[in-house]
């Protein structure tokens, strides 16, 4: 049975477009994925984001972020899924299915290039769509101006291989289902300051783009 009623209301509240249940709060589900890879890396990042959001937007955020494997009952109940860490991901072939559908019934995928994934996201987001090429999103696409004016496109917080930042996406039509932040590392700009002895400057970008890519989810 289709879940996408779910997912589409799930939009809704956390967007604020329901007002008959005003507790409802937006949270980023994090994905729990096999492989390998530490799906759980920089454990602050979530939490500091949701809370940066909460103070800068009027979206409702919970406190902490959500855990969800893409085979679990309750994926569509998160509008906002977030992937990262270091090394090899791996989706089932039910899980490559499960993550098409929540896609292409509106829901969204921010993956966050931690250093060693990017071979292994890429293989398995062309199994979930082997016809569509990610696409770089120029510095004056919306994403970068959804809340906060970003007018250089996404920062650079980490040296992976000494590549420039992109922001990278798949769409459906014209809706951005996926953005893809390539050598950038916004996690690490996300956590806790003494973390990564990330500038507070570069900081307060990488939290910026986190809200703008959550906001652009909200209301593309």
């Amino acid at each position: 049975m289709s879940r996408a009623p779910a997912l589409i209301t799930a939009l809704m509240l956390a967007a604020g477009a329901a007002a008959a249940q005003p507790t409802t709060q937006f949270t980023i589900a994090r994905v729990h994925y096999d492989g390998g890879g530490d799906w759980y890396s920089d454990p602050s990042s979530l939490p500091n984001l949701l809370a940066f959001v909460g103070a800068h937007t009027r979206i409702r955020v919970a406190d902490t972020e959500a855990r969800v494997r893409l085979d679990d009952e309750e994926l569509y109940n998160y509008p906002y899924l977030y992937l990262t860490g270091h090394g090899n991901i791996s989706f089932s072939a039910r899980e490559t299915a499960r993550l098409r559908a929540y896609l292409e019934a509106g829901g969204f995928l921010h993956a966050d290039d931690n250093y060693g994934m990017d071979e292994s996201f890429r293989r398995e987001m062309k199994k979930v769509f082997p016809t569509r090429d990610f696409v770089e999103l120029p510095a004056d696409h919306d994403l970068f101006h959804s809340h906060f004016d970003l007018p250089d496109g996404l920062p650079k917080v980490h040296e992976h291989n000494g590549k420039r930042p992109q922001a990278l996406g798949l769409f459906q039509q014209q809706r951005l289902i996926v953005v893809y932040t390539y050598e950038s590392d916004l996690g690490d700009g996300w956590e806790d300051a003494p973390v990564h002895g990330v500038p507070e400057a570069t900081r307060q970008a990488a939290l910026r783009m986190g809200t703008n890519i959550i906001v652009h989810s909200l209301i593309r």
